[in-house]
């Protein structure tokens, strides 16, 4: 069998590229999201012939009905659903084989929302398009008529390096700033409780003190990670898909430091519809150092658990975020990682044992 080495999940359909240079799909394939050259759904993995060795994968991304491969020389192709112009190919309702997007730059970044998508260029632009409503492509309303085909974001001063499209919203890493926009009603901009919503965007200014390495965006929830590992959720809170507790089910407005992970360096989260899964490595020797009644620990203790042995990394905690955590800035070298689930259901979680 060959070795996974990336995956994107849709609605109903899911993508893998192996290290061997191949890339399958599975699941719904109603608008040909599946890439086959068809819209018949399939039940089992299938080799995307198109893609062959010339093409090293370097990101997959998955929409509601919608797919993107990135090669590692900054070739973007998509294909799936077009009903928005969310693939960027202008005057067609969909493709069942991928097609490439090219603005005349190579691409460094793309992220595939419901039905909006965004890339970003290797020198730093950011490129919305699909569906223009509530603000999420973050245009002004003269380039909305634009919307099929891709989009600068000229709004944003700084050199952007993540996108992230959500439901009804996007979330952008730059260089020194988070920036947000589209629909925030249930907090998922993270501007506090009085914007729901602005196509301008605006920068998240409770975290400017933080150094954010990853960004990553649900339906209506977002998620960040920290260059030291810490992770701030905010957004819709149903289900508990915001990893802050069994009982804290309750929208945030502006990020939320998760604090059943502070005893380990996250390094990726992946938000779905109504859940979320934490790539996560455990500090070695810190037990003794954090205070445990200080962490609500409930929800941590019943995550799904999945050993991840073969996880090495010499990434330390290097600065203070405050007076109460200093002790626990004395961090060995992570040793091994570990990958949770947090995904309630009427307020329960069931933990499996995966070895």
């Amino acid at each position: 069998p060959e070795k996974v080495k990336l995956a994107a999940c849709g609605r109903n359909h899911t993508l893998v590229s192996t290290e061997g240079g191949n890339v399958y799909a599975t699941g719904g394939n109603n608008e040909g999201q599946l890439g086959l050259g068809d819209t018949e759904e399939r039940n089992t993995f299938h080799v995307i012939s198109f893609f062959t060795s010339e093409h090293k994968i370097k990101q997959l991304s998955a929409g509601s009905n919608t797919s993107a491969a990135l090669t590692e020389d900054g070739r973007l192709f998509m294909w799936g659903d077009n009903s928005e112009g969310q693939i960027g190919l202008k005057n067609v309702s969909n493709v069942c084989v991928p097609q490439q997007v090219t603005i005349g730059k190579p691409v460094s970044w793309i992220s595939c929302g419901y039905y909006h998508s965004a890339f970003v260029t290797t020198d730093g632009e950011l490129y919305v398009f699909g569906e223009p409503e509530n603000g999420k492509l973050g245009l002004p309303n003269q380039l909305l008529g634009n919307h099929r085909t891709p989009q600068l974001v000229s709004e944003i001063p700084e050199k952007v390096i993540q996108v992230a499209c959500g439901g009804e919203h996007t979330v952008v890493l730059t260089e020194n700033a988070v920036y947000t926009f589209g629909l925030g009603q249930f907090g998922q901009l993270g501007l506090g409780t009085f914007l729901f919503e602005t196509s301008e965007p605006k920068v998240i200014e409770n975290i400017r003190d933080q150094t954010i390495s990853y960004i990553s965006c649900g339906e209506n929830h977002t998620a960040l990670i920290t260059d030291i590992g810490l992770m701030y959720t905010f957004g819709d809170g149903r289900h508990g898909k915001l990893g802050l507790g069994l009982e804290n089910f309750t929208n945030h407005f502006i990020p939320t430091l998760c604090s059943n992970f502070l005893r380990f360096i996250v390094k990726l989260v992946a938000c779905g519809g109504c859940h979320m899964v934490i790539f996560a490595a455990p500090h070695r020797g810190v037990a003794k150092e954090i205070e445990f009644d200080e962490i609500n620990d409930t929800c941590l203790s019943v995550a799904t658990f999945l050993p991840y042995s073969s996880l090495t990394s010499g990434n330390v905690l290097q600065r203070t975020l405050s007076a109460r955590m200093r002790r626990r800035e004395r961090l060995s070298l992570m040793s091994s990682g570990s990958l949770y689930t947090i995904n309630n259901e009427m307020g329960k979680q069931r933990n499996k044992d995966f070895n």
